[in-house]
């Protein structure tokens, strides 16, 4: 076993350019920890808020939530995998930008056979984010309709396969006519190029002016109240991501003169924090990509030494579906 594996640290919060790519010490897992090698690393924008500070993080610390690889060692009481296991994870600490390490073990799922390490570097944080949102957060049932927010990126292309397979409506919203018929094609019932048109107007118009149930933002302050103004009484707006920035402060009475809606603010760590909730979470999205409901589609690759390339494109939205960072 090699003592160091090349991975990508900040020194210091900043722009793309403060990822840095060292050897860094890797070691044996101690209890309830494994060692996994990586085969493929997946990218996220919880990384960008991490190395920029919006998240902070006591530094120096390796960045990347998650990846995809090959189990080489593990730790006393750590039951579920074994050596030589593959296995994929979405999980803190952050450090998944790196050839190997050693990290807690709850959070670590065996990976399907027919599920690629790519495909598993790429899913298990937006896959499993999907799954909280449509079944953890508020009921949904055949029928319902929701609005979901940067349907062509990421989590929004599960996000369409994954309503099409549940019988729910699902309307997106895009930056391009490119990006919305790419959203289409994943099966959302509609999609708004909320560039040209009044995205809260326009899903009024798709819904005979009821609203929709549920949204699903990850955009964050471009879209909050805008959002708001497309969902029916007593709905559901669910704020899980700041990629145009965070959200501003809002009075609360809003919510009442709305409609007496409701909001929550989730994160998948919150929701994976219990290990057997975790396993039972990336088991049904294994299900789901097993049985071909959902595709996991990777449209960028970069090796890692690129990753401060591969920053600059997401945070210019310059990306589609799934973006991995190689290791070969």
């Amino acid at each position: 076993m090699a003592e160091t594996a090349r991975t990508v640290i900040i020194e210091e919060n900043g722009g793309p350019e403060a990822l840095k790519l060292v050897d860094w010490p890797v070691g044996e897992p101690g209890p309830g920890e494994i060692r996994i090698r990586h085969k493929a690393c997946g990218l996220n924008f919880i990384d960008c808020y991490q190395r920029s500070g919006l998240y902070p993080l006591q530094l120096p610390h390796a960045l990347g939530m998650e990846a995809a690889g090959v189990i080489e060692a593990v730790g006393e009481g750590v039951t579920h995998l074994a050596p030589g296991d593959r296995a994929a994870y979405a999980a803190t600490p952050p450090g998944a930008y790196t050839e190997a390490r050693v990290m807690p073990a709850a959070q670590v799922c065996k990976l399907p056979e027919d599920i690629s390490f790519e495909e598993g570097a790429a899913m298990m944080l937006k896959g499993l984010t999907v799954q909280y949102l449509f079944h953890r957060t508020t009921p949904l049932k055949k029928g319902d309709t929701v609005l979901f927010h940067a349907a062509a990126g990421g989590v929004g292309l599960i996000a369409c396969q994954w309503a099409k397979s549940e019988g729910i409506r699902l309307i997106g919203t895009a930056g391009s006519d490119e990006k919305c018929q790419l959203a289409l094609d994943h099966g959302a019932d509609a999609c708004i190029n909320y560039n040209t048109e009044d995205f809260t107007k326009r899903t009024r118009e798709l819904t005979d002016g009821k609203g929709v149930d549920v949204v699903m933002d990850s955009l964050g302050k471009s879209t909050f109240i805008g959002s708001l103004d497309c969902l029916k009484p007593l709905g559901m707006m669910i704020s899980f991501g700041n990629a145009s920035g965070p959200v501003d402060a809002f009075n609360l009475g809003i919510l009442a003169q709305k409609g007496s809606l409701k909001v929550t603010r989730p994160t998948l760590f919150a929701h994976i924090a219990d290990p057997a909730a975790c396993q039972e979470m990336a088991a049904m999205l294994f299900g789901k990509v097993s049985s071909g409901a959902v595709k996991i589609r990777i449209d960028q690759r970069f090796p890692l030494a690129e990753v401060a390339d591969a920053h600059r494109a997401l945070e210019a939205r310059k990306t589609t579906g799934q973006t991995i960072l190689t290791l070969e």
